[in-house]
């Protein structure tokens, strides 16, 4: 070891000491839950004074929530916390806290421009995080009881959802100030929360976006299923509901769906003359909302799928897909760019590719033997975690040999907190 290289360690070991006792102190601090009604009802009529009360809350209360994960971290096993992916992301959170630890007071308007320039800049280093988690998490699996392993994703993977939602919806109220973004008459909202979301609008653009893709179904070994167009979905039940939701979770979990319900369906009819239609029905209850998304894919369970909610977890006895040698490399892959878990994100790969196709240009990431949209195994996890955050459920009921039942349950009164385990 070079004299060089031990007094850097030594002066980072010894930084890291004197911040951890820091990170201990923060992580004493219970969180501030919220609920989206406290959003909405603070959000409204945004002042200067508002603002900086927002920024000031965001500043002081993100520290303490990765604390709390840092300590999670720090309580694995070492040979999880060295695997790859974990230590990538440990180090995330610890540059993180340590930043916002230091940033000082938001006094002014000005200020609060640069406070949201340092806030973009944190959630874009961050956009590793959920493929880095999985892929190290995965990785892991043999060393963690499935029970723990995925109990500590659960409170990583909410906790960051938390995190966005604060720094997210800090940055919208902060772009819409001077304005009255409720009266807006499509689509009323304060910060990144919908006051009046269709919820049939948002099946339909969901719907729209999928038909749209290229069609590249491939079988168990890999053979492209023939091309005969996407099944047709249809809207029924309480098709005229609406209520008080973030736009970009509710589309990301139906978009999620759909796009599984679309892919079993065509594999499971790939012999036939035509497809099933698929059927989703709104139903809105006293205090919640539900959405029933019914196919003909043939079931969801297999030699590697005992359980339906197996499908949920990260732990490979309990989801055998998980080490997988092209899921852990597609991971690889989409840990070196990020994953931000939203619809636009999904859809850029399409654009672009049938942009290229369009302009006869080549995609050098196709050329180079990358596919555009790998499966990385994240999407229904994120959707069931997304759906839990403020109090949701999402349940898989396979009839296997005919289709899948998918139940979606969520709180239409806004009234729950957010769902942080501490």
């Amino acid at each position: 070891m070079s004299r060089r290289f031990r007094n850097s360690w030594y002066t980072s070991l010894c930084g890291r000491n004197s911040s951890r006792h820091s990170s201990k102190l923060y992580a004493s601090k219970e969180a501030n839950r919220l609920s989206l009604r406290q959003l909405v009802f603070f959000g409204r009529s945004m002042d200067e004074e508002k603002l900086i009360k927002s920024a000031n809350y965001v500043r002081t209360e993100l520290p303490v929530r990765i604390a709390h994960r840092l300590m999670d971290l720090q309580a694995l096993p070492y040979v999880v916390v060295t695997q790859e992916g974990v230590a990538q992301v440990y180090e995330l959170y610890w540059s993180a806290f340590e930043k916002f630890r230091r940033y000082p007071q938001v006094t002014t308007l000005k200020e609060n421009e640069a406070f949201c320039d340092f806030l973009e800049s944190i959630l874009d280093e961050h956009a590793p995080v959920i493929p880095s988690l999985s892929l190290g998490l995965s990785l892991s699996s043999p060393h963690l009881p499935p029970d723990s392993l995925d109990a500590f994703m659960r409170r990583m993977l909410v906790s960051r959802i938390s995190r966005r939602v604060l720094a997210e919806h800090h940055l919208a109220l902060s772009k819409s100030l001077g304005t009255n973004s409720l009266n807006l008459p499509e689509d009323p909202h304060v910060g990144i929360i919908y006051t009046a979301l269709n919820l049939r609008h948002s099946i339909d653009k969901c719907v729209t976006l999928l038909r749209g893709r290229t069609h590249d179904i491939k079988d168990e070994i890999g053979e492209c299923v023939p091309n005969r167009g996407w099944p047709e979905v249809i809207v029924d039940g309480h098709v005229d509901t609406k209520f008080s939701y973030i736009r970009e979770h509710l589309e990301y979990i139906i978009f999620e769906l759909l796009k599984n319900a679309m892919a079993s369906t065509e594999l499971n009819h790939r012999c036939s003359s035509s497809l099933p239609p698929i059927r989703a029905t709104i139903v809105v209850g006293e205090n919640d909302v539900g959405v029933r998304i019914s196919d003909q894919g043939g079931g969801l369970s297999s030699a590697r799928i005992k359980s339906p909610s197996d499908l949920f977890s990260f732990s490979h006895i309990r989801n055998a897909t998980r080490m997988d040698d092209t899921r852990l490399g597609a991971l690889r892959t989409a840990s070196s760019r990020g994953v931000k878990a939203t619809v636009a994100e999904q859809i850029r790969p399409w654009q672009t590719e049938q942009s290229n196709v369009n302009s006869n240009d080549k995609d050098p990431e196709r050329e180079a033997g990358i596919a555009p949209h790998p499966k990385i195994g994240l999407g229904l996890p994120m959707s069931n975690i997304f759906t839990t955050y403020f109090g949701g459920t999402l349940e898989l009921v396979s009839l296997d040999g005919w289709g899948t039942d998918v139940y979606l349950r969520l709180p239409k009164l806004g009234t729950n907190l957010e769902g942080i385990e501490l």
